[in-house]
């Protein structure tokens, strides 16, 4: 079982959960998936294709930054690479990868138990 633990929250993570769950992380309501312009660069080299054509497939720019487009997914939305899992799990952006430990689910931890089954409190293992 790997269980990862961040100074300041107050909850622990069993990351071995993402292989059961139905990427809860990416889909649900609609938001922004921030990417950075080295991370469009990677995204864009995994993918094989050149930054200026990921940007007009996979991006929607919102004031200075970009964000990954989403689809209607379900009953919500889901990030446009979401396919029974991430697509670009390698080269995913920061905002993925340091999901649960968002500042915003310090204070908001049952929400955050409610979409993540891999979430544990106290001193559970």
């Amino acid at each position: 079982m790997k269980i990862i633990k961040k100074e300041g929250f107050p909850y622990k993570f069993n990351a071995d959960a993402c292989m059961e769950c139905e990427g809860n992380c990416c889909i649900g309501e609609s938001g922004y998936i921030w990417v950075t312009s080295k991370e469009i660069e990677k995204i864009a080299e995994f993918l094989k294709i050149d930054i200026e054509k990921f940007k007009k497939l996979y991006l929607i720019k919102v004031g200075y930054k970009y964000s990954l487009k989403e689809k209607k997914y379900k009953n919500g939305y889901a990030c446009i690479f979401f396919k029974n899992g991430c697509t670009i799990y390698p080269v995913r952006p920061n905002q993925c990868r340091t999901f649960p430990f968002w500042d915003y689910f310090k204070n908001n931890i049952n929400e955050l138990i409610n979409e993540c089954p891999g979430i544990i409190l106290g001193n559970e293992k």
